[in-house]
């Protein structure tokens, strides 16, 4: 029996996609439990899963139980890292 190695390519690209999403949205909603975001506000201002992760890094550091100078300092040097995370959040507050 031959593979048609172009199907077997589309159906691995498919799979790929929808685990990709559903793991989006599994993610969107554990951050919407501790935020007052719904899963759609998380998955419409965050739509790369990179930012997710960003977000769901930067909402550690901010839920933590550390003294707040700790808390600044661990976001100052992350920075960088979280910018484009923390526009995107203050956009939607104002």
């Amino acid at each position: 029996m031959t593979i048609n190695w172009k199907e077997f390519d589309n159906n691995v690209d498919q799979a790929i996609s929808e685990s990709a999403a559903a793991v989006d949205i599994r993610l969107a909603s554990h951050i919407s439990s501790i935020t007052r975001l719904t899963d759609s506000e998380v998955n419409e201002l965050f739509p790369e899963p990179a930012d997710l992760k960003k977000l769901a890094e930067l909402l550690k550091i901010v839920k933590s139980a550390e003294e707040r100078n700790n808390k600044v300092n661990a976001i100052v040097n992350k920075s960088e890292e979280f910018s484009g995370v923390i526009l995107t959040l203050l956009t939607k507050l104002t």
